[in-house]
């Protein structure tokens, strides 16, 4: 517990002091994970398949190599790529997954989330405007027996594309996280972006000490 302490210590330099609630969440997180964000229990349950996803999504569904699929008109190919580097993760549900197989098999489906996949990582307008279309597209995608409209459908592919900028949404771990982390997470049920702007604010850290990555890990920490 003393390198927990050391690494309490180092992350509340210059930051505002933390408050009792997240005090406490991170000392529990320590508890779990002695090395913090470097400790190889934490790698291996948390972090390592993510960077792993993401890596490849670099390589298969990058901005240029994306952009070529779609001048080739390769939309089943650029959703069959988003859906297998997904597959090798446990960020999705199962029948999630099997929502979005389903939604993109046909070719109107695949060419459907092809274009609105691209627009919503690599398109020029701000990122709020991009959250709006992106949800109208996968609210669209054909649906065969499970809604495909869900957060976490809705936010996997930014988070496993550039987790810089996004965060994924497991509703129910997150607002737990946020209720034990004493953040005020604006969450509504229907992805919708004040609510997507809110996670952003408590993964970053604003008004707050940074948050916690949320995996199978961590919410052996919440129980």
């Amino acid at each position: 517990m003393r390198a927990a302490a050391k690494l309490i210590s180092r992350a509340s330099k210059g930051s505002p002091a933390l408050s009792r609630s997240a005090l406490k969440c991170r000392n529990k997180f320590l508890r779990f994970f002695p090395g913090g964000f470097h400790d190889e229990t934490y790698l291996d349950w948390e972090r390592g398949y993510k960077w792993a996803a993401h890596e490849r999504w670099q390589d298969q569904l990058g901005r240029d190599e994306h952009a070529a699929l779609i001048r080739a008109k390769e939309y089943e190919e650029v959703a069959q790529r988003a859906v297998r580097i997904e597959s090798r993760t446990n960020l999705l549900f199962s029948f999630e997954k099997m929502a979005l197989r389903d939604a993109v098999r046909e070719p109107a489906g695949a060419r459907l989330f092809a274009d609105g996949l691209y627009q919503w990582l690599y398109g020029d307008q701000s990122l709020e405007a991009r959250f709006h279309e992106w949800v109208h597209v996968v609210g669209a995608l054909p649906r065969r027996q499970t809604r495909v409209l869900t957060w976490p459908l809705v936010t996997v592919f930014g988070f496993i594309a550039d987790p810089t900028t996004h965060m994924f949404l497991k509703p129910n771990v997150t607002r737990e996280a946020a209720r034990r982390y004493g953040f005020p997470f604006a969450y509504v049920s229907r992805p919708a972006w004040p609510a997507y702007r809110s996670l952003l604010d408590f993964a970053a850290g604003h008004d707050r000490p940074a948050g916690l990555h949320l995996g199978p890990g961590v919410r052996r920490v919440l129980k």
